[in-house]
This record gives C-alpha cells, structure tokens and sequence, in this order.
C-alpha cells in the first residue's frame, strides 16, 4: 500500500481486484447518473483561501461525534454487501475504523450479521436501518441491535422507491452471482477475491437470512426483500422507531429545507444531508448544494452530518466550512476494502486525515471547531 496516494488510487486497484458486478455496483449511480457526477462536480468547484504565516503548529483533527471523541470529523457509512467487496468486509471495516477512532455504520444489507460483527470487534457499532413492510421483522432488527449494543441508530428514509441502477441490470447483479461464461471468466482471474469470499462467514444478507422461510432459497430470498420497501413510510413511522430505539437517532436522507424541519421534531440527535450517493432520485441536487441551507435551518437544533462525493480530505474540510460537523464516506473507503481488505479501509481513513491536516494548515486552521465560511474563497 506504500505507493496508494489518493482514494483514486484505491478505486483503480479495487476495479482490478474485484469482478466487474461488485465494483460496479459500489462505483455506480441511478439512471443517466446526473446527480452522481454533481456531487463530485459541484464539491471540486469551491476554493479555499490560502493563508500564509498562520501558526498552524497545534493543528488537530479531534473532535465530538454524537457527544462520543473522534479522531476526525469522519463516520464509515453504511455500504450494502460490504462481503462481497471483500470476505467478511463489514467485519473488516469496522475493525478499521474503530482502530482509526471513528464511527462504523452497518447497513441493514450487509454480509455479515449484527451478531458476526458484535462478535469480532471491540467497541460498539452504529447500525442503519431500512423501514420494511414486515414492521414485526424491523422491531426485531431494531431490538437485535440493542442486544449488540449498538450505539447509534442511522435510520434511511430516502429508499422507500428504488432508482433504477442500469449497471447492476446489465451485469445481472445478484447475491451470490449467478453463473455466466463471461462472470465464470471475470472471477477465474480474481483468485484472491473468489478465495476471500469463500473463507468469508456468508454470502448472503446476513441480518435476514433465518427470517424468510427456505433462506437457502436465493431468488426467494431476493424477492421478498425487492418486495419489502414500503412506499407508505411517512413521519409517523419515524415516531414508531423512536418508540422502541431507546438510543441516539440519526435520519439519513435528508436534502431539503422543509423535510430538515420536520426531522428536527422527532427528536432525532442528528441528520444527514445525502443523495444516496447519487443512487436515487437522478437529478436531484448534489449533497454540497443544498448543505448550507440545511445547516441555516436546523444547524442549532441538530447535528449536521453530511455524506455525497467526499473523496478527499480537502472534501471533508468543504463540507465543515458549508456546516457540516462530520462527514459520511461510502464509496472512499470501499474501494478501498475491494482493494486490500482491513489495510486498505485504514488506507482511505488515513490518506482523508492527513490530507485534512494539510489543508488545515494552508488555510491558516488549527482546530476543526474554527473551519467555517471563511476557509472558502468561491462560494458554489
């Protein structure tokens, strides 16, 4: 890993160490991806002021996540079928993180159980939870995240419809793959990968197997989570989550003002300005965008977390300066799980802070409490 520079880095050698419908489905956006590429577009396009003979001798990236220390304004995101991109990858980003000093967010989609990774790590763990159909199957996921000692629950609220992924259609993404000549070929020269994921603890979604009926089923399994997205989810069902989560409450996204308001009134601790990673609604603003009102409107009643495009350290430090107080990386940091499993999670952590420290240090910053405005040149 001594010559990985940058998270671009990391996405090059995870697109050669992983077949082509896992990184795929890590990599890509909804429909024509618009929103996809904004977030990155409009990210690159704020400016820094530089400022010289500044005593940035202090600097320090620590700061407060949810009242808990962080090394870093920084929270892993939940990624569905992390153990695809890597054999046991939720485990192995979780113990990342958590040797980093920074939240791990499980997503409800992922390989590997609550229990696998309460099991093989040290510290509690966020857990992301999607609002099915079957109420009596979240109540339990919900209360089998409170027997792991979960300690904050990331509630998404912006996939009650599923955007279309024209990538995982053509690659006939399916969990476990099924069976081409031209797959058989991509797997057959990723023998690192195939060897990982087959000394992996599953290979299906772990937080429902042993819920439906014949799990060993694989299409029946498929169908009855496609079938379990609720288009009726509303604000109440929010009120229904707070009722039996007795802990910290994150509603993940958020992209505008009125919807920001009424999430300040559930009680909720924070918030997530997000896209879903341009997964969504295509067309829909970028993250960075529509940030700065967000945090106007509700920056004092909760905390801002942001997630959508960051790649960088010069990214975290755009989103802090617009209101964020911590960032969400998805994508970051599962290229590089697909690149080399724990070692390249801990890659991304560290390649984002000390790029942040750096940029800190050219614009005159010493602690993250002082990123603000001012740290920009060019509003977006």
């Amino acid at each position: 890993m001594k010559h990985i520079t940058c998270i671009d880095d990391l996405r090059a050698l995870h697109k050669r160490r992983v077949p082509k419908a896992f990184f795929d489905y890590c990599d890509r956006g909804s429909y024509a991806e618009e929103t996809l590429r904004a977030n990155r577009e409009d990210m690159q396009a704020i400016k820094f002021r530089q400022r010289i003979l500044v005593d940035v001798s202090r600097r320090d990236t620590s700061t407060t996540i949810l009242g808990e220390p962080s090394t870093m304004p920084l929270i892993l995101a939940p990624v569905g079928l992390l153990g695809m991109q890597h054999g046991d990858g939720e485990i192995h980003a979780c113990r990342a993180a958590q040797a980093a000093g920074i939240p791990f967010t499980q997503s409800t989609m992922s390989i590997c159980s609550i229990e696998d990774i309460a099991a093989n790590v040290e510290k509690p763990f966020w857990f992301q939870l999607y609002v099915m159909k079957d109420r009596g199957f979240i109540k339990e996921l919900v209360q089998r995240a409170i027997a792991a000692k979960c300690s904050a629950l990331v509630l998404t609220v912006d996939l009650q419809v599923i955007g279309q992924r024209h990538a995982d259609i053509k690659n006939g993404m399916t969990i476990p793959p099924e069976w081409s000549l031209s797959k058989f070929i991509d797997f057959a020269t990723k023998p690192a990968w195939v060897a990982g994921v087959l000394q992996g603890k599953r290979r299906t979604f772990g937080n429902i197997a042993g819920h439906v009926k014949n799990t060993e089923d694989l299409n029946r399994l498929a169908e009855w989570t496609a079938s379990q997205f609720d288009t009726s989810l509303n604000w109440k069902d929010v009120e229904w989550i707070r009722s039996i989560w007795p802990g910290k409450l994150v509603i993940k996204g958020i992209l505008d003002v009125e919807d920001a308001e009424e999430a300040a009134k559930t009680g909720a601790q924070a918030l997530v300005v997000s896209n879903h990673g341009g997964r969504q609604l295509d067309g829909a603003p970028s993250s960075i965008e529509v940030l700065p009102e967000i945090a106007d409107a509700v920056g004092e009643k909760m905390e801002i977390m942001f997630d959508g495009g960051i790649r960088s350290g010069q990214d975290v430090m755009r989103a802090l300066a617009l209101g964020a107080k911590s960032c969400m990386i998805g994508r970051a940091y599962a290229y590089g799980l697909g690149a080399g499993g724990q070692a390249g999670v801990a890659k991304a952590i560290d390649i984002i802070q000390k790029e942040l420290l750096t940029t800190m240090g050219l614009c005159g910053v010493n602690r993250i409490d002082e990123i603000d405005d001012h740290v920009i040149a060019v509003a977006p």
